[in-house]
């Protein structure tokens, strides 16, 4: 793992570790926001890792969709869970009336774990 995509997995472990601090305080909302951010990074890492770039979230989502989740080179459950986590994180950030519970945060934070746990294996040639 080299260049631009390492860059991007440090990122995720850094918003994901991130997510665990700001749960920890008591603070759900921003926990999902970094959980979303640390999968962002990874599907990014992953993109970049095939020359793939864009300057989208909507765009990376349709791009490791189709390279990655459709073709289950990963487990189409990241793309999946990616999308859910950005829906979230729409919604905590951007509607005062909505919060999320500490649980569901918690949550999204093992699903980023997870994902960027296997981003990793993977681009470092483990199956």
């Amino acid at each position: 793992m080299t260049g631009a995509p390492d860059i991007r997995v440090t990122k995720a472990v850094k918003a994901l570790a991130g997510a665990r601090r700001d749960l920890e305080a008591g603070e759900a909302g921003l926990a999902a926001d970094r959980a979303y951010y640390a999968m962002f990074h990874v599907a990014e890492a992953l993109l970049l890792a095939r020359e793939l770039n864009f300057s989208s979230h909507g765009a990376v989502h349709g791009a490791f969709g189709r390279e990655y989740a459709k073709t289950r080179v990963l487990d189409p459950k990241f793309h999946r869970w990616m999308l859910d986590a950005f829906r979230t994180r729409q919604k905590t950030v951007y509607d005062a009336d909505v919060e999320i519970s500490s649980e569901d945060a918690g949550q999204l934070i093992d699903q980023a774990d997870e994902f960027v746990t296997a981003t990793i294996a993977h681009l470092q040639g483990k199956p």
